[in-house]
């Protein structure tokens, strides 16, 4: 498999290849995107002869060092060759989000590379749509190398229903399933092309799409290692259960940071971890075993603290479905410990009036239900169902990417 910085390459993308090196480059990457050798996209760029003027960084920086939320400043000039260019897209304000008109200025084409994990509320493929929608008003072509979704692009594993309005946020700039199956190139095309953009070369996008991904098949399957693109995403299996497993930052659960297996590890001081495996393997989930642990997390909720709680390992990745199996796990939490289970009211990803759980799951519904005592099955019914047009809506992206080939 040739993901988009291993196709820039070859032959077939020689005109490309030759367009970035006559042109004035912006980077939107960070450390994780890697080509086959292990490569970063500066590094494998610099090789082939483009040199860009411009690097813009994601949320956790351009090393994937910093924390979940935690604004990454733009570096003062002093640290590095690539600081005295570099300016970071997850600063301390919703405006910092997007690039503006001066840094974009001077600029022919906007390249991007980042490292998705497949769910909405990873901000990757919103800060690249920001990005490139900033770069079309700006009149700068955006330039996607594309990466596979890492626990698949099979339409028929669709879960969690897109946001009803008033929901969006940088958890979720457009409405779409919470597991999307799709690439991070094909959100940002079908997107374009509903702003009224055109595709292609001399279009506002075009892509450098993957070679040889099989859509069903997971990062197990790739043949190369899964980089972790984020300091809590340390391993493929995390991406696999990250689309429930997020849920829980909507919560005073903890999701495991903190732990060498976040999202896998959940828990608090609260809570009877042998109670809730047995409540969870009797909800008989599919694809999922759980098994009761004791953990105290070094850094965020109840640092240093002893939880009880359980660690989820998936059994089938086919079967599994990562959005049914928190919100179940959620929902019995919740009916064990009412007293001090909560719902967390932070300032949650620059929003400060809906709460966490509600942009996550994309309305109040399964908050309301939970606190009414609703069973599980209920719960997951108001969220994990999606819409039968959204699986034609995956093979529209499909054929949209097609249209806009660099």
């Amino acid at each position: 498999m040739l993901v988009g910085l291993d196709q820039i390459a070859t032959g077939q993308f020689s005109a490309t290849r030759r367009r970035l090196r006559s042109s004035r480059v912006a980077v939107l990457t960070h450390s994780a995107a890697t080509d086959r050798r292990g490569y970063t996209s500066l590094e494998a760029l610099e090789e082939l002869g483009v040199h860009p003027r411009v690097l813009f960084t994601p949320e956790h920086g351009l090393d994937g060092a910093a924390q979940a939320q935690e604004a990454v400043p733009s570096p003062d000039g002093n640290e590095s060759e690539w600081s005295l260019r570099s300016i970071s897209l997850y600063g301390d304000s919703k405006e910092s989000l997007s690039p503006s008109v001066e840094q974009l200025g001077g600029i022919d084409v906007l390249l991007v590379d980042l490292c998705d994990v497949g769910s909405r509320y990873y901000t990757y493929v919103w800060t690249a749509l920001l990005a490139a929608r900033a770069a079309r008003a700006a009149g700068v072509h955006t330039l996607i190398l594309d990466r596979p979704n890492p626990i698949s692009g099979d339409p028929g594993l669709l879960e969690g229903a897109p946001q009803a309005e008033g929901y969006l946020s940088f958890v979720g700039l457009e409405p779409i399933p919470i597991r999307h199956s799709l690439t991070l190139g094909e959100i940002v095309v079908r997107y374009l092309l509903q702003d009224g953009a055109e595709l292609g070369p001399e279009g506002a996008v075009s892509v450098v799409p993957v070679r040889g991904w099989e859509r069903h098949k997971t990062a197990r399957a790739w043949g190369r290692p899964f980089i972790p693109p984020s300091p809590n995403m340390p391993s493929a299996e995390a991406a696999l259960v990250y689309p429930g497993g997020c849920l829980l930052e909507g919560t005073n659960l903890s999701e495991g940071r903190g732990t060498t297996l976040p999202f896998l590890t959940v828990g608090a001081p609260f809570l009877d971890g042998e109670k809730l495996a047995h409540a969870l393997r009797d909800a008989v989930l599919p694809g999922v075993i759980a098994r009761p642990v004791g953990f105290k997390p070094s850094f965020d909720k109840f640092a240093g603290e002893l939880c009880g709680g359980v660690m989820l390992h998936v059994t089938d990745e086919r079967t599994f479905r990562p959005v049914t199996t928190y919100l179940t796990l959620i929902n019995l939490a919740r009916n064990m410990a009412p007293d001090d289970f909560k719902f967390t009211t932070d300032p949650y990803e620059f929003e400060t009036e809906i709460p966490a759980f509600d942009l996550l799951t994309g309305s109040s519904a399964a908050r309301e239900a939970i606190l009414e005592g609703a069973s599980p099955g209920r719960v997951a019914e108001l969220v994990a169902p999606v819409p039968e047009e959204w699986q034609q809506a995956v093979w529209q992206a499909e054929a949209d990417l097609g249209q806009a080939l660099a």
